[in-house]
């Protein structure tokens, strides 16, 4: 879906896998309306902060990201989107748009982190549409299956494509500000 005022596309976290070689984490985004996808590689931390919201596990202590959340609502702030905005050396970058008083303010952000919140405030995810072009997926097109075969098969495109992919051993903590992974 193609946000009208700036030419985004929505997308919606369609899941979180794991590289089982490596262990690396990824988050999988879906364009709303269409059936493409965006893999952004992601840490542990922040693979199991977006993972606990959307299966509903509430921890028993809040997590870094509860903590963003409930500072916000507390300060009147709202997070009305976030914005996957661009793809450079394989490292993603994303914008968090925050409404305050009538004010809008826009702060850099690991996309990670922004969809953790975006989770967390239910507030819509978007990305440009030059990151879907350079590094979103599409599945290959078949036959009409039966759901549970269809669905193995949407899951092959990013088994195949997380499993194929050359990946160095990172260190347990990822340094930089932004996440790698651009397919492209």
């Amino acid at each position: 879906m193609i946000d009208p005022i700036e030419g985004l596309i929505e997308v919606a976290v369609d899941s979180i896998r794991v590289h089982m070689p490596t262990g690396q984490h990824v988050v999988i985004l879906k364009e709303k309306g269409a059936d493409r996808y965006l893999p952004i590689w992601i840490g542990v931390y922040e693979a199991n902060a977006i993972a606990l919201k959307i299966t509903g596990i509430t921890p028993d202590r809040p997590i870094t990201h509860d903590l963003m959340a409930s500072t916000l609502g507390q300060l009147d702030v709202r997070l009305s989107r976030i914005v996957v905005t661009s793809l450079a050396n394989d490292v993603f970058f994303a914008r968090l748009y925050l409404r305050q008083d009538g004010r809008e303010v826009d702060i850099d952000a690991r996309p990670s982190d922004a969809i953790a919140l975006a989770v967390r405030l239910e507030c819509p995810i978007f990305v440009a549409p030059e990151v879907l072009e350079k590094a979103g997926v599409l599945p290959e097109k078949g036959e009409e299956e039966d759901d549970s075969k269809a669905e193995e098969d949407r899951l092959a495109v990013f088994r195949d494509l997380v499993n194929s992919l050359d990946l160095p051993e990172l260190p347990d903590e990822p340094k930089g500000e932004g996440e790698g992974g651009g397919s492209n």
